[in-house]
């Protein structure tokens, strides 16, 4: 998940922009030479949902092979996209708002948004419209993405892809269907080129069930610590057969306690490291919180952390982010607002996806916990993919980062619109920790002409 510096992308403050308000509802703004635009929509009355676009500057104008976009979107819920996915992962500056190697800008162009709507520099109006379901989150992606693509014709003609990151991945699978249902409809003119779901947090039941065994075989947690993780394991699971979403979150709450206390503080970001070891986040709630409190980024070369960037340098950037509203971190509102939809399964989802022709890309950190690997493969098992039988039988093929052939980086496995990537040496938080083949895999998936 790393290539040439970006030169023509320097440190955001002297990059030059143009701000302009195009209603009371929607403001926008970008950079005087177009490589950036940015603003708000009102995806519903009393809701407005913030955007970035970077436009690639190895895009080629090929009329036969459009430049793709990447659709990013983060986990949580409640994680903004625009403050950590793109400084903290893929986009073209780090949190030190210094040129990223392993940008994703080289191979497609980059969009990302807070969502829901209440993350980020995203906002309400009142507390009332925040999202409920993962429908309602894919309902106001989609308003969002006629207001962008419907009156931008050079967007038109590019490939989207939904790309996710944990719980992001669910916001994923249900925006894809929202998505070719506009597209269906005639609402929106955008070319759907696929889903990716990156350690995503698709089926729930099958991540908890895997956290004992997982640990157990890594010598984390021994016989009393598996004993009890599947018994709460288990308890998860009646409780998701029962249809108490509410009491199966939190139940997964104590399961991370008891998780934590049988292993001394496993990093669930990276089953190897103990919580706070990461190098990639630094956590500054208790770590029981995993997926509802999402990543405080700490910048090593000078202590900078992001929300002090995204408060500072990055609002005097953008221009149009009312005076009211602050960057931060999390937003524990939004996630308790889902709270009786955080541990339902979407593997349904995906199967439609499929069914569809729809593109689905599967990529797992080796090192991952909380979207383990052993659980991703288990709810793969579970689609009704007319394709499965095949998949699971056919070999899988080793890749490695460039023409590097020494050090093995990883599996790939695909059958017809389906694919996975098993990446090794990492943890949750893939683009960071193997920057290198991350980016040949995005450039596999989007199809780039400089892939």
């Amino acid at each position: 998940m790393k290539m040439v510096p970006m030169k023509a992308l320097l440190l955001l403050c002297a990059l030059g922009f143009v701000s302009s308000v195009s209603s009371t509802v929607n403001s926008s703004g970008g950079t005087s030479d177009g490589s950036e635009e940015w603003g708000y929509i009102e995806v519903r009355p009393g809701a407005h949902m913030f955007w970035w676009l970077y436009k690639s500057p190895n895009r080629v104008e090929d009329p036969s092979k459009p430049w793709p976009t990447i659709l990013w979107l983060q986990g949580g819920p409640g994680a903004s996209g625009v403050g950590f996915g793109n400084f903290g992962e893929i986009g073209p500056l780090d949190v030190d708002l210094k040129p990223r190697n392993s940008t994703w800008l080289q191979k497609a162009n980059l969009l990302f948004v807070d969502s829901p709507v209440g993350t980020g520099f995203s906002y309400v109006e009142d507390d009332k419209l925040f999202v409920k379901t993962d429908e309602e989150a894919a309902i106001d992606l989609t308003t969002l993405l006629k207001a962008i693509y419907n009156v931008n014709t050079k967007l038109e003609g590019s490939p989207l892809y939904i790309f996710a990151e944990s719980y992001g991945g669910k916001f994923a699978v249900t925006l894809g269907l929202s998505t070719l249902k506009a597209i269906d409809e005639g609402q929106l003119k955008l070319q759907l080129g696929g889903v990716a779901l990156g350690d995503s947090w698709i089926s729930p039941e099958d991540f908890v069930l895997s956290w004992g065994p997982l640990l157990k075989d890594v010598s984390r947690i021994d016989e009393v610590g598996l004993n009890e993780s599947n018994s709460w394991a288990l308890k998860i699971q009646q409780q998701l057969a029962d249809g108490q979403y509410e009491a199966a979150t939190s139940s997964w709450y104590e399961l991370e306690g008891v998780i934590l206390a049988n292993s001394n503080n496993v990093d669930f970001y990276n089953f190897m490291l103990d919580d706070g070891d990461s190098p990639v986040i630094a956590n500054t709630q208790a770590s029981r919180q995993l997926l509802k409190q999402p990543y405080a980024i700490i910048s090593e070369a000078d202590g900078l952390d992001l929300g002090t960037v995204m408060n500072g340098p990055i609002r005097e950037k953008l221009k149009v982010i009312p005076g009211n509203v602050t960057w931060v971190e999390k937003n524990d509102d939004v996630f308790s607002a889902m709270v009786g939809e955080f541990m339902k399964s979407r593997i349904t989802e995906v199967d439609e996806l499929l069914s569809k022709g729809v593109n689905v890309t599967v990529y797992n950190g080796q090192l991952d916990l909380i979207c383990a690997t052993k659980g991703t493969e288990a709810w793969i098992k579970k689609l009704k993919w007319d394709g499965l039988s095949t998949y699971l039988n056919l070999s899988r093929t080793p890749f490695y980062c460039g023409k590097d052939e020494s050090t093995t980086k990883g599996f790939f496995r695909s059958y017809n619109n389906f694919a996975f990537y098993w990446i090794l040496g990492a943890g949750h938080f893939v683009p960071v920790e193997q920057p290198c083949v991350s980016l040949e895999m995005v450039g596999s998936i989007v199809n780039s002409l400089n892939g």
